[in-house]
């Protein structure tokens, strides 16, 4: 059987447009895959200081200075639905402002030089936070590490929240 150029035509058109919606299938289930994104933004005027996309379940920490003791906390999260939840706080000494009594379910373990508290099961759709002035607020997520200082500026007032 013969073709005309015309359905020639027709065919490669047809299937060009099929190849270039199922590449856009594609892109989009690979792009969207992570399906919740992490928020930073100003608690106040509500700009956007950063996305980062994060699985259900994918972790991210912040880690600063304490202020009383003078030495490096870490709050591990992690993704629940579209909630923020606690993993553990890895620490370095007690001290004002530091947990020291241990909630039902809650364990302490020794993780080198430094104390790290689990078990919690509270989540908040969102977090606040005030970023340091004299010492910065660090974001580890995706292996990646995000100055909030450098991000935000310094007392910047930020709510982290989970789209």
């Amino acid at each position: 059987m013969r073709t005309t150029p015309r359905f020639r035509g027709i065919i490669l058109f047809s299937i060009l447009t099929a190849a270039l919606v199922s590449a856009g299938a594609v892109f989009f289930y690979l792009t969207n895959k992570a399906g919740n994104v992490l928020e930073i933004r100003d608690s106040k005027s509500h700009k956007v200081f950063g996305k980062w996309p994060l699985e259900e379940n994918g972790e991210f920490a912040i880690e600063f200075i304490h202020s009383v003791n003078m030495s490096p906390v870490r709050e591990n999260f992690f993704i629940e639905g579209k909630k923020i939840r606690l993993l553990s706080v890895r620490f370095f000494s007690f001290g004002a402002g530091m947990q020291s009594d241990l909630e039902e379910g809650w364990t302490l373990e020794p993780d080198g030089d430094a104390l790290v508290i689990s078990g919690f099961t509270a989540s908040w759709r969102e977090l606040n936070y005030i970023v340091g002035t004299v010492s910065d607020h660090v974001l580890y997520i995706n292996g990646e590490t995000v100055s909030l200082r450098d991000l935000c500026g310094r007392n910047a007032h930020i709510t982290l929240r989970v789209k």
